[in-house]
């Protein structure tokens, strides 16, 4: 059976080099934080063009902590594609604003900057733009926008690690860039792992204070901010205790453990290679598929896509995931309900045919095998099963 996703064979590729990055945190004794952490914070900002890079958890707490860090605070709307992993929509009321779904394109599935710009109101303080499925969302125009309307822009590049739009990276291009490692992302840790990307100064501190329990002169810096007043760091005396047992502000545990980075630092220099290969199979799959019954997936001007998934539509779709698991091929649906349609957000008052093309997307499209060891023959099966589908 030729899975959609696979893990392990990546790990065989560079099995020596993860091991021996591995040991050596495990030898350090110092798991959390530190020096594997403060490399690969440097390494992975330089990577993207950004002046700093967080370490955190996941990224969804990425997500949740950059909304803080840009000001989101209770009762601001957020407006954000209906058409995502829960994550992006749970990240704003877990920040306390509430989520404002705007439909996706039908074509390339990212977020429509038409439909952003219709769900502004007086109560709008931020967008999440979601560069779906390895592809980046069209960050001049919302940016345009955003700007427009005084609204902060975070970007949600949970699938979009190394993708570029216009030449810049995914992550770079808003008020912060939000990353998750989950192990079958393009980057990929052994476990959870997520970064908070940013030019700002500000908020990059205070994504620092929030990290680690709100604690030290990260958060007091961001106690002077959130509560608008002056603070004197010179004047702060910890009496030779440890900075972290002094807590300013409310704040999360969530902090890159140093064994996710030593394994993400190694990986690292991979990224672009393993991404040029998932293009090369995009590209075979593109030539390959000739079957009129398949819509294959749409690459917006400008976007360099890095394929995290290869997704597909088909009018008969559950039929059809039959007819290739008969073949040997695993397929995956990536995501069949949007957002105004999950029993969560019932209270927004959403109803079905408020969002055409992500009820579209959720009801026809599924992933193809994509991660950068498929074999030939793999490939070649997939291209030879899609094309004798006769489900029109």
């Amino acid at each position: 059976m030729i899975p959609v996703m696979n893990v392990t064979r990546q790990y065989k590729s560079i099995r020596k080099e993860l091991d021996a990055a591995a040991l050596e945190v495990l030898h350090s004794g110092q798991y959390i934080l530190g020096k594997p952490v403060e490399e690969f914070e440097r390494a992975f900002a330089e990577y993207c063009g950004v002046k700093y890079a967080v370490g955190v958890g996941n990224g969804s707490d990425a997500l949740v902590i950059a909304l803080k860090a840009c000001g989101i605070k209770q009762g601001d709307e957020v407006i954000t594609t209906d058409m995502s992993f829960i994550a992006t929509a749970e990240a704003i009321v877990a920040a306390g604003a509430v989520p404002v779904f705007a439909d996706c394109r039908k074509d390339t599935y990212v977020i429509d900057p038409a439909e952003i710009e219709k769900k502004i109101t007086g109560k709008t303080k931020a967008v999440i733009a979601v560069h779906l499925y390895g592809q980046c969302a069209d960050m001049d125009e919302i940016n345009r926008i955003a700007k427009a309307h005084g609204l902060k822009v975070i970007e949600d590049t949970a699938q979009a690690a190394g993708a570029e739009y216009k030449g810049r990276k995914a992550g770079s291009m808003g008020d912060a860039g939000c990353v998750s490692f989950f192990p079958t992302k393009n980057l990929g840790c052994a476990g959870d792992g997520g970064m908070i990307l940013t030019d700002d100064e500000s908020i990059y501190r205070q994504c620092r204070a929030m990290r680690a329990h709100g604690s030290g002169l990260d958060a007091l810096y961001t106690y002077g901010i959130q509560n608008h007043v002056e603070v004197s760091e010179e004047a702060v005396d910890f009496g030779g205790n440890l900075p972290k047992y002094f807590n300013f502000i409310d704040g999360y545990n969530s902090r890159l453990d140093a064994l996710q980075a030593g394994i993400l630092q190694v990986k690292l220099p991979y990224l672009d290679s393993w991404n040029e290969r998932r293009r090369k199979i995009a590209g075979e799959y593109d030539e390959g598929i000739t079957n009129p019954a398949v819509c294959k997936p749409v690459t917006a001007e400008g976007n360099r896509h890095i394929y995290y998934v290869y997704a597909v539509a088909v009018k008969r779709r559950d039929e059809f995931r039959r007819y290739l698991e008969e073949r040997g091929i695993k397929s995956g649906v990536y995501f069949p309900v949007p957002f105004h349609e999950q029993k969560v957000f019932e209270k927004l008052g959403y109803k079905h045919g408020d969002f055409p093309n992500a009820e579209y997307v959720a009801e026809h499209t599924l992933v193809l095998p994509m991660f950068p060891e498929l074999t030939q023959e793999e490939i070649d099966q997939v291209i030879e099963a899609v094309n004798g589908w006769e489900g029109c």
